[in-house]
């Protein structure tokens, strides 16, 4: 399901109970009213389920393919508090955020990884297409090739004959990475060197620290209980460098320790998001402070995704001239070489 089609729901359904529609009432009607077939399917079972008696968050518990958990736990608390209405509304801003945030990324990778494809299209093409024509011409030109020249004609030869190999071995690559990710501890030191990465890893550890505070900030404020609240936080983070710390922390807390402690230790919290989590604690303002650390992060993540796409749009253009211009004077450079001996006669 697509999360600009869950808002939409939270947006709605908040409506609906503000305008005093029953929840079992809206329910029904959301279930006719969305796009999404996912969406649709499982909101008709949720209105058969709560007029049998049992509430919003035990029905839709049933449908973690569509509920994600912080929704559970933040509608459970609802329930009980009686503001189930504002509960989906802060849902709804939590989820647009996140949507918002994740687009911002997405959007500042998208260019390079294009370029990147049409880069890698032009060099094949040109090296199984264009230079096999002069590979003949060079033969019969029996002068000394350049060292660059060599290398393009190897390269054309290798494409040529073992296209299958490099497809095989991509194409086993990719599945092989995929299946590693799924595993927590290979997912572990794959996200660490994301974080790593020079440029994209600081935009990383910005939009995970700003996931991470808007979430807990969110539950906190629905009174979810902090230590659920984190274990909750742990599931959906996206990144398992922080869930483990988040991990940690919440057995800090258990033990009657701080919150922080463990983030302290750890260089993926930056001392701002630290020393602001503990004031929050010392002052019993945790959910705002949090919320005041989510907005500037998300607002860094903003600002570099910015940054990133307009000093990576040149140096990408660059990158495919310098590609295509290496195999272009590979060719050109022998070719002056015949002209003038031919020239010379």
């Amino acid at each position: 399901m697509k999360l600009y089609d869950f808002v939409i729901y939270l947006r709605q359904f908040s409506t609906l109970l503000k305008a005093g529609v029953t929840v079992v009432e809206s329910t029904r009607i959301l279930s006719a009213q969305t796009e999404s077939k996912l969406l649709q399917r499982a909101l008709v079972q949720i209105e058969e389920e709560i007029r049998e008696g049992n509430a919003l968050s035990s029905a839709c518990a049933k449908f973690p393919h569509a509920f994600p958990s912080m929704f559970i736990n933040m509608v459970k608390a609802g329930e009980v508090a009686g503001n189930l209405d504002e509960t989906l509304e802060r849902l709804a801003d939590y989820f647009e955020k996140q949507h918002r945030t994740r687009q911002k990324i997405i959007s500042a990778l998208a260019y390079p990884a294009a370029v990147g494809v049409v880069a890698i299209a032009v060099v094949i093409f040109l090296l199984v297409s264009v230079v096999p024509m002069f590979v003949d011409m060079f033969k019969d030109f029996g002068a000394e090739l350049p060292a660059i020249t060599k290398f393009v004609l190897a390269s054309s030869e290798f494409m040529q004959k073992f296209w299958w190999v490099i497809v095989g071995l991509s194409s086993i690559i990719a599945v092989g990475l995929s299946l590693l990710y799924k595993r927590p501890q290979t997912k572990y030191y794959l996200d660490y060197a994301m974080l790593k990465l020079p440029v994209f890893g600081p935009m990383l550890q910005k939009a995970a620290i700003a996931r991470f505070t808007r979430t807990l900030s969110s539950l906190f404020s629905s009174s979810v209980p902090i230590l659920q609240a984190i274990h909750t936080v742990e599931g959906v983070i996206g990144n398992e460098v922080v869930s483990q710390v988040l991990k940690k922390a919440r057995t800090s807390l258990e033990k009657g320790a701080s919150l922080t402690e463990p983030m302290e230790k750890h260089w993926v919290f930056p001392p701002l998001v630290t020393r602001m989590i503990l004031v929050g604690e010392e002052t019993g303002a945790l959910d705002t402070m949090l919320s005041k650390v989510a907005d500037f992060y998300e607002a860094e993540v903003e600002t570099t995704t910015d940054r990133l796409k307009s000093l990576i749009e040149p140096l990408m253009i660059v990158l495919l001239a310098v590609l295509v211009g290496t195999i272009v004077l590979a060719i050109m450079v022998p070719m002056f070489d015949l002209f003038n001996h031919v020239d010379s006669y």
